[in-house]
């Protein structure tokens, strides 16, 4: 089973990426219109991390993952399994690197993920159900040599997520509680241990949508689980199972984990809009919605500090989702 990233592994990483990725930057919350929605007498910090590069935090983890192929395996090319914000960020990270990419899509994916994929070079393959999509990536990491560059479970991805928390945590050192989306468990495993090994004393909550809610069943159970199904808009919260390593991860450094419908996703896509003029996709917005929401009367008081982790939506759905 894979550690947790050290710090010195993590500030490794970070020299390792400065120049190619963004360090994002960190927005308080104080604007008239958003701070109604906000735990009384909080201080809020959004890490903005919808301005990264391909438009979510998972370039960090695809450059590292790419960084460490050797040269047969950099020719052969890479390929992934992805409704989105991955697969974009192989794209980017294969058209930097000069390497060949094939991404394998649900043809449910938003267009305008499918279409940034093949503007940044890579080869969409778009399959009908999820288990044909990891069937045909399979098939071309065994039949043409690719590597396969997973969403959540891998070392580079939580190394990845841990630059993000890294940079957080030493932006914010006041922060006494972290509020973080949870999809497979890449994203919340890096940061989260991170944040920990830097100030221990600050909680991280992870926030989950009921539909798929693999990892509050994993806590629940004691081990990673498996969902019979996905039903979410938030199609990048949506991995059907969480996996030993980033289980073991997030539950040493995560104090519990929060559900929310969609219709919080909702309503919080809305007040993004509103309030900063941001066009969230679902899981960029579930943060504000679980502090807003659930977690508004437990944060009263408390530093603050909330990820805005992508903004890969078409505008059409954006509209549709939250009929504005």
């Amino acid at each position: 089973m894979s550690p947790a990233p050290t710090v010195a592994q993590i500030l490794s990483a970070r020299k390792q990426l400065a120049g190619r990725i963004v360090s994002t930057p960190t927005l308080t919350l104080n604007s008239d219109r958003l701070t109604p929605l906000l735990p009384d007498g909080s201080v809020v910090h959004m890490k903005m991390e919808l301005f990264q590069q391909a438009g979510s935090f998972k370039s960090r983890g695809v450059l590292l993952a790419i960084d460490a192929l050797d040269q047969p395996q950099r020719d052969a090319g890479v390929t992934a399994v992805s409704a989105g914000n991955h697969a974009l960020a192989v794209s980017w990270g294969a058209k930097m690197a000069g390497l060949s990419a094939k991404v394998v899509m649900p043809d449910t994916a938003d267009k305008i993920r499918v279409n940034g994929c093949r503007d940044l070079g890579a080869e969409v393959i778009l399959c009908p159900y999820v288990g044909d999509a990891f069937a045909e990536a399979e098939r071309l990491v065994n039949e043409e040599g690719r590597t396969m560059l997973h969403p959540f479970e891998s070392p580079y991805m939580t190394l990845g997520a841990a630059t993000c928390g890294h940079e957080f945590i030493t932006s914010q050192p006041d922060m006494e509680v972290a509020v973080i989306p949870v999809g497979g468990g890449g994203l919340i495993s890096g940061m989260a241990s991170a944040i920990r090994q830097v100030k221990p004393d600050c909680e991280v909550i992870g926030i989950e949508p009921f539909g798929a809610d693999s990892m509050w069943k994993s806590f629940q159970e004691g081990e990673a689980v498996h969902l019979d199904k996905v039903d979410t808009i938030a199609d990048s919260l949506g991995a059907p199972m969480a996996r030993p390593d980033s289980f073991a991860i997030t539950r040493n450094y995560v104090s519990e984990i929060v559900r929310l419908d969609d219709a919080a996703l909702c309503e919080a896509m809305r007040w993004l809009f509103d309030g900063l003029k941001i066009i969230a996709e679902p899981a960029c917005a579930a943060t504000t919605a679980a502090i807003a929401g659930p977690l508004k009367q437990r944060l009263a008081g408390k530093r603050v500090g909330i990820l805005a982790c992508g903004s890969n939506i078409s505008l059409q759905k954006f509209g549709r989702l939250t009929a504005i």
